[in-house]
């Protein structure tokens, strides 16, 4: 009875903290319930429930039983992720114990990127510079989103140090990049100004917040969901705040901000900007080089669909066939090669979909008077809804794919695909 015991208790506890982990890798909470379904059943314990929410979960093994709650940790990296999920896979199929996986799991919690810090730090203006090609395609915009850059990365190291400039960290990011860009437009430097603030702000955006939000509202999960939402409007506004201190200091009318495209580069430069963001966040994430051909694949993939989305109809359509291509990519990929994991494929073609940009053109636009309300309100909830459903259409046809034609795993494959857990990545 005792063993059975200790057991449950540590079953309990590998499970919290894989759901934490997932929780920190940004899986919607419906998908966390699933997966850790999965691995309970096979573990031995069928009847599991878990709670999961955005910064936490409680499970159970059986009902009725003792549960245990967890806080979830700081978001964690893709290399982090990718560790993750295979730690996940290795349980499925019954390669880890549970005791092997707790202590990998939190080997993997401080496993650092293995690139040298100078080279991450270069991603940041690499980044940008890749999202303004795409987004602001001005020679002067490009150049002007790489300096806005490189103030982002010097704010993210100080609020890493004090607690008070990670607090206000949309506002002063947004503050700061503003009185560079909109000086610039001042001084006759550059045109589109409002649209150049966003690359430099990008990595910051909650995008990804809104829309995990939409997607686990249309799944049924509303504390979550409302509480992910809220919190991801918030911070729109935290950086439209920004935004508008700087336009107001420096005395830029209101009819500059304005959602204006400039096209100097052309054609290139979508292509030229997708390779670049495709690379720079492999290098900011601590992807593995033998991943990052397949991160650029699902990219272009959702990209593309998005552009073809955006001819045919509206933004809203862009993105959600942008959605559904990069969410079922990213399936295929791993349905086909199980050691890819997903969510490491998917995550940066998610990024790619900016919705926290499009979301700050609006707010701002709305505080400076030149939309209504209801305008602004439509055109975000409009765009969030299309990309959340795109990601469940995409997810759900995954799945029921996965459920049919799952590959088997071949050890000689996955030892030269991911590596163990527990071990570090070689430099890329």
């Amino acid at each position: 009875m005792q063993d059975d015991a200790d057991r449950q208790t540590e079953t309990r506890a590998l499970l919290s903290e894989l759901g934490t982990a997932m929780i920190a890798s940004g899986q919607p909470v419906q998908e966390i319930e699933e997966e850790l379904a999965e691995v309970s059943a096979r573990l031995g314990y069928p009847d599991v429930q878990t709670a999961v929410g955005p910064t936490g979960l409680m499970v159970t093994l059986t009902p009725g039983g003792a549960s245990t709650y967890r806080s979830a940790h700081a978001g964690l990296r893709l290399h982090q992720s990718a560790s993750v999920r295979l730690i996940r896979h290795q349980l499925l199929v019954g390669e880890l114990t549970v005791a092997a996986a707790r202590d990998e799991l939190t080997a993997t919690a401080t496993r650092p990127v293995q690139q040298p810090q100078w080279l991450v730090a270069l991603a940041w203006p690499v980044l940008a510079v890749g999202i303004a090609l795409i987004l602001q395609p001005g020679w002067a915009n490009v150049a002007a989103a790489a300096v806005g850059a490189l103030i982002v990365l010097a704010l993210v190291q100080l609020a890493e140090r004090y607690e008070v400039v990670k607090a206000l960290l949309p506002t002063l990011a947004a503050f700061a990049v503003s009185l560079v860009v909109f000086g610039a437009a001042d001084a006759g430097l550059l045109e589109g100004p409002l649209r150049t603030v966003l690359p430099p702000l990008a990595v910051l955006l909650p995008g990804a917040l809104v829309v995990n939000g939409m997607s686990e509202l249309a799944s049924g999960h509303m504390q979550a969901g409302s509480a992910r939402l809220a919190y991801g409007l918030a911070q729109l506004g935290l950086f439209a705040l920004g935004l508008l201190m700087a336009t107001a200091l420096l005395r830029i009318p209101t009819q500059t901000l304005v959602n204006l495209r400039v096209d100097e580069i052309g054609w290139a430069g979508a292509p030229v900007g997708l390779v670049l963001i495709g690379a720079s966040i492999c290098l900011m994430e601590g992807v593995p080089l033998r991943l990052q051909g397949w991160v650029l694949l699902v990219l272009s993939l959702a990209f593309g669909a998005q552009v073809a989305g955006q001819e045919l109809g509206s933004i809203a359509l862009g993105g959600f066939v942008g959605a559904i291509a990069a969410s079922l990519g990213a399936s295929i990929v791993e349905l086909r090669r199980p050691l890819l994991p997903r969510l490491v494929l998917f995550l940066p073609a998610f990024w790619l979909l900016v919705p926290g940009s499009l979301g700050l053109v609006g707010v701002t636009e709305l505080a400076a008077g030149r939309e209504s309300v209801t305008d602004v309100a439509l055109g975000l909830l409009g765009v969030a809804i299309a990309i959340s459903l795109g990601l469940l259409v995409g997810s759900s046809v995954g799945r029921a794919l996965r459920g049919r034609f799952a590959a088997p795993v071949d050890p000689e494959a996955a030892a030269g695909t991911v590596g163990t857990p527990g071990s570090a990545a070689p430099a890329t």
